[in-house]
Order: structure tokens, then C-alpha cells, then sequence
């Protein structure tokens, strides 16, 4: 009988936690798979007292016999890749036995860095913010029809289709007016290509279809969040793929129909990297203090969160396009503190009040706020909802009840360990 396929989901602007929970959950699932991102998402996760980061392989490569697929949505860079793949040898996991890739996937080239590097200078004040990792650019030629993918390195004239785009990128170089080294990181480059031949390279739609055929399950793990997502985030401060639950299906290349749970995951609270639109932005010290507390730095970047409370009116619309059947509530004991919690439950635009985001959420936006009491607990050490204080659950049911979904996991802290399920 066919499987379903369940999915993760950042609700917010990134940074939710999706690399804990999909090491949680992967024990269930024989196979874990990117669908859309690159380089520029580093999911952390932390067990055995150790913590790791990564950022194109699928956060089940920890687990034993689990298969990660990296799907035909993905940019990949060879070099990352092959760095990634170092860093998990280090641990007696050999990552060929464990991972597939999509021939359709594309190649990040050294030259798509530049372009991206280029194109923020170039942007001045109007920067959006990019971690220079050269994403948009591969996915600008991606749509242009000028992209290389995975499957092109197996190809007699490989060489020739490199060459022939590193020109193109050096014209647009040229024409922004930006120094660069003509061959920069090319040999690298080049001999991590090497390196990805090793590797079962797949047709990514087959792969899991056949996987499903044979009753295997599989999650789809998301990067970045849906407020960032191309088409529906907060346009034009978002990322170049589609982080909703659309780009399941067209980043592994199956119908909706074969698609199961989905499970949304948020911060108690809210983070945004990088430029762009944050209604619920703290400049004071509350803000800094859910900084210094939450260790709200880029797994990646290293760049300071921007930080700010709960948005109940943008997770709600992302619950809606996304179709969340669960939620997964993250971070809640970094607000154990707190003598007041505060949640956003309305914006008030223009002098109206309304509960939807604005098409253009760059338009000045004043939060409205519902008030609730701290618990003035210690949340960490706490493994049962029977622990929980009342204001605690309160906070949640309110969460829940506005929301239209249940909390089914509650993380209070980055350990494996450290989240309770609720039946």
C-alpha cells in the first residue's frame, strides 16, 4: 500500500528549530528529503551533548538506515557539500551510503557567489539582505534556462557548459562595475564535482514515487519559513524558492495528493535575519534580552536575530496556505522569565483593525497586542504536559484556539530529549 509523504514547515521568517524536530521525527520515517533552499539554511541540531549544523543535507543523516534525498528544488554547491560530507565522516557516518541527489537539482557555481555579492552592492540602501551564498543568483538562472544541474557533470562537454556560463557571469560582473578574480574557487569547485559523481545521482519524481509504492514513508524537510517564501512571503525581503507547501510537490516532483501531515513549526516568539518587514519587532530590551536568551544568532551567518513577539496574524495565514494539519511549538522556555507575554492578534493598518496580512506588508503596520501572564517557570527539565504550569497551557489553548489547529509538540530546550508530545 502507498505511504504518504508528511512534511515539515517553518511558519515564520526561518530559524524556527525545523532541524530538531525533523531529527525527532526521522526515526519514523526511512527516508528524509530536501525539497527547495541551499547553503544559506543551517539547521542545528543537538544530542549525545553534541551539536551540529546542517545546511544542504537532509537533518537525517544521524539517524541509522535512514535514506536523505536531496531533491530537484535544491541548489546545491559542491564545495559546501563537500565540507558537509567531511564534517559527518568525522563521526563514523559515511555519508555516500546515506544520501541520494537529484540530477535535476542545480549547481551554485564560484561565479553565482560573486553575482550575489555584486547585486547587494550594487542594491545600497535597498539591500535585501542576502547571505551572499550565491542562492538567487542559481535560481535566477534556473528560471532564465541558463542553469547547470547535478545530472550536467556526468556529461562529455561538462567543462564546455561551465565555461560557457562562467562567461555569461562575467559579462554581468563586468557590466556592475565589480573586481573580481576571473577564477575564483574554480579548481575547488571543480574537484568537489569529483566528489558528487560518487554519489547514487537519481532521478529525484521515481525515486519517491517507488519509495512510497513500497510502503516507506517519507518527511520533507523544509528551509528557511514560509513568510519568506517567493511568492507569498513578505516580497521582495524573501528567498528565491518556495517555501510553502507547494514547493513539496513541484521540489521532489509529486502530485498534492500523495502528500499527508504537515506539521507547522514556530518560535513562542518572533526572529527575522536580514532586511525587510517585521511587525512585531522589539527595539528595546525586551528585544534583546529574547536575543541574549534564545542565542538568536545564524546558524550560518552568525548575524544577529532581529527579534520581536509572537505574530498570531501571519501564522495564521501561513497555517492557511500551507494547510498545517499539527503544530510544533518551539522556544517556549526562552520566555520563562517573563512577567507579562505578549501576542500579536490584529494589525491595525491605515487606522483599521484586521486580522490578514496586507498585500504589501512593508506598509506601516501597528501590532495589537493580547496580553497574558507569565508562568514564572523553569520549562526546561519539564518532560510531560502534566508539568506544565496553567498559564503555560493557557498561553497554548489561546494559541490553538485562534489558530484553528493543535499543538501536538512542545520543544523547551535543543535537545532530543527535550519535547513533549501531546496525544
Amino acid at each position: 500500500m502507498s505511504s504518504k509523504l508528511d512534511v515539515v514547515l517553518g511558519l515564520q521568517w526561518g530559524d524556527e528549530g525545523k532541524g530538531k524536530i525533523v531529527d525527532v521525527l526521522a526515526g519514523r520515517y526511512p527516508a528524509v528529503a530536501r525539497f527547495q533552499g541551499g547553503p544559506n539554511a543551517g539547521h542545528s541540531l543537538h544530542f549525545d551533548g553534541k551539536s551540529f549544523v546542517v545546511r544542504s543535507i537532509p537533518s537525517g543523516i544521524f539517524r541509522d538506515g535512514s535514506v536523505n534525498i536531496i531533491g530537484s528544488g535544491v541548489v546545491l554547491d559542491p564545495v559546501t557539500f563537500k565540507e558537509e560530507c567531511a564534517n559527518v565522516a568525522a563521526m563514523g557516518i559515511e555519508p555516500k551510503e546515506r544520501i541520494v541527489i537529484s540530477k535535476k537539482a542545480h549547481l551554485i557555481l564560484p561565479t553565482h557567489r560573486l553575482l550575489d555579492a555584486a547585486y547587494e552592492a550594487a542594491a545600497g540602501k535597498g539591500k535585501i539582505g542576502s547571505t551572499l551564498k550565491g542562492i538567487g543568483p542559481t535560481y535566477t538562472d534556473k528560471v532564465g534556462r541558463h542553469g547547470l544541474r547535478v545530472g550536467d557533470i556526468l556529461t562529455p562537454d561538462f567543462k564546455d557548459r561551465f565555461a560557457k556560463l562562467k562567461a555569461r557571469h562575467h559579462r554581468l560582473l563586468d557590466d556592475l562595475h565589480y573586481e573580481y578574480d576571473p577564477c575564483h574557487g574554480e579548481a575547488e569547485w571543480m574537484e568537489a564535482v569529483d566528489f558528487l559523481k560518487e554519489f547514487e545521482l537519481v532521478d529525484c519524481e521515481y525515486f519517491v514515487d517507488n519509495l512510497l509504492k513500497e510502503g516507506k514513508a517519507i518527511l520533507a524537510e523544509g528551509a528557511q519559513g514560509s513568510m519568506l517564501d517567493v511568492d507569498f512571503g513578505s516580497y521582495p525581503f524573501v528567498t528565491s524558492s518556495s517555501t510553502t507547501v507547494g514547493g513539496v510537490c513541484t521540489g521532489l516532483g509529486l502530485a498534492p495528493s500523495r502528500v499527508g501531515k504537515v506539521f507547522g513549526i514556530f518560535k513562542a516568539y518572533c526572529t527575522r535575519v536580514g532586511s525587510g518587514p517585521f511587525p512585531t519587532e522589539l527595539f528595546d530590551e525586551t528585544g534583546e534580552r529574547l536575543r541574549q536568551i534564545g542565542h538568536e544568532y545564524g546558524a550560518v551567518t552568525g548575524r544577529p536575530r532581529r527579534c520581536g513577539w509572537l505574530d498570531l496574524v501571519a501564522l495564521k495565514y501561513t497555517v492557511m496556505i500551507d494547510g498545517v494539519t499539527d503544530l510544533i511549538m518551539m522556544k517556549s522556555d526562552c520566555l520563562d522569565g517573563f512577567e507579562t507575554i505578549k501576542a500579536c492578534t490584529a494589525y491595525k493598518v491605515d487606522g483599521k483593525l484586521t486580522d490578514q496580512v496586507p498585500f504589501d506588508i512593508s506598509t506601516e503596520i501597528e501590532p495589537v497586542y493580547t496580553e497574558f501572564p507569565g508562568w514564572k517557570k523553569d520549562l526546561t527539565g519539564i518532560r510531560s504536559e502534566d508539568g506544565l504550569p496553567k498559564e503555560f497551557k493557557d498561553y497554548v489553548k489561546f494559541i490553538e484556539d485562534y489558530l484553528g489547529v493543535p499543538v501536538t509538540i512542545i520543544s523547551l530546550g535543543p535537545d532530543r530529549e527535550a519535547t513533549i508530545e501531546r496525544v
